[in-house]
């Protein structure tokens, strides 16, 4: 266990070693089951998290919010259109200002070719931990809570087989940062990836060679599949969700067009029939009911999206307190 967090930014969990990931694991674990018995843990007693959002968002407000409450300390929410960055509030001056203020600092930005180096920008100027809560390239908490949902439904990680695939959604053009950072994380534990995409739909080249490294140095395999069915069958995680083709366009009519050709993608109940006899379903949701996935997967007995919703929050707390405490 490691025991020099205290003041660590998390941006992207590539950073982070495999002793420290460890570390992290077992403090969500037994931070999940302290409030399953009702055992207070109130280890940020006073200390007070912004969190600043550029994007809208339902878990990862609340579980930040109720993550700070259940820790003893408090979740400042600040909304971007709410402040003065608008008006000449420099990411510099939010990391300095924010920083004199509380004891971390978390922000959503996920604008495509900003986020990323924005909060880049606040953590090099802040005093205290910066909290990646979504950006263009990463979602490491989520991955985080994706990761410790699939250790509680299969134990030992290693030699399992997850699926990260697009499936087909309409709403808007969604980040690449769920699949980045997933394909980079799993394979540090022991898991075979298998990353499958329409051509179109590629992520960003140096997270997906990354994976691949990963992979070697993790004893796992990872593969680029552009055959939705060939993906699932006999994986143990089907994890299919959409994410946009900004690799290829950023002309949002021209993606409308790409993404309605692959319609099929869909994860149904018969694609879910030929992954393993224990195959789970994982989405980080809102899901697109009866385009990305039909009721009957999400709403099924594989279906583990609530399980994943529910550890972030344990996850985060985890976090919370190992770098703010």
């Amino acid at each position: 266990m490691q025991t020099n967090l205290r003041g660590r930014d998390v941006i992207d969990f590539q950073e982070w070693t495999r002793d420290e990931l460890d570390t992290v694991l077992d403090v969500a674990f037994a931070l999940k089951r302290d409030r399953a018995l009702g055992q207070p843990h109130p280890y940020l007693r006073d200390k007070v998290l912004a969190m600043l959002f550029f994007f809208a968002s339902t878990r990862t407000r609340a579980s930040f919010e109720a993550g700070m409450a259940q820790l003893g300390g408090h979740a400042q929410f600040i909304e971007s259109r709410s402040t003065q960055i608008a008006h000449g509030d420099t990411a510099k001056e939010i990391g300095e200002i924010l920083g004199r203020y509380n004891d971390g600092i978390a922000i959503r930005n996920v604008d495509w070719g900003v986020g990323n180096a924005y909060i880049r920008e606040v953590a090099a100027a802040s005093r205290v931990p910066v909290l990646n809560m979504q950006c263009d390239h990463f979602h490491p908490h989520q991955a985080l809570a994706d990761l410790m949902t699939i250790i509680e439904r299969f134990g030992d990680p290693r030699g399992r087989t997850a699926t990260v695939s697009w499936a087909c959604a309409k709403t808007y053009s969604k980040p690449l940062s769920v699949p980045q950072s997933l394909i980079m994380l799993l394979p540090r534990f022991g898991m075979n990836v298998r990353l499958v995409h329409p051509p179109e739909f590629a992520l960003m080249p140096d997270y997906v060679d990354q994976a691949r490294e990963n992979a070697r140095l993790g004893r796992a395999s990872f593969e680029v599949l552009d055959d939705f069915d060939e993906g699932i069958r006999g994986t143990d995680v089907v994890y299919a969700k959409s994410w946009g083709a900004v690799m290829t366009t950023t002309d949002e009519a021209e993606e409308a067009k790409l993404v309605d050709s692959y319609r099929d993608w869909i994860a149904d109940e018969r694609r879910m029939a030929t992954a393993a006899d224990d195959a789970i379903y994982m989405h980080p949701l809102p899901g697109e009911r009866g385009i990305e996935v039909t009721d009957e997967v999400i709403d099924g007995p594989q279906s583990a999206v609530y399980d994943q919703a529910e550890n972030r929050l344990h996850g985060q707390k985890a976090v919370m307190a190992l770098t703010m405490g």
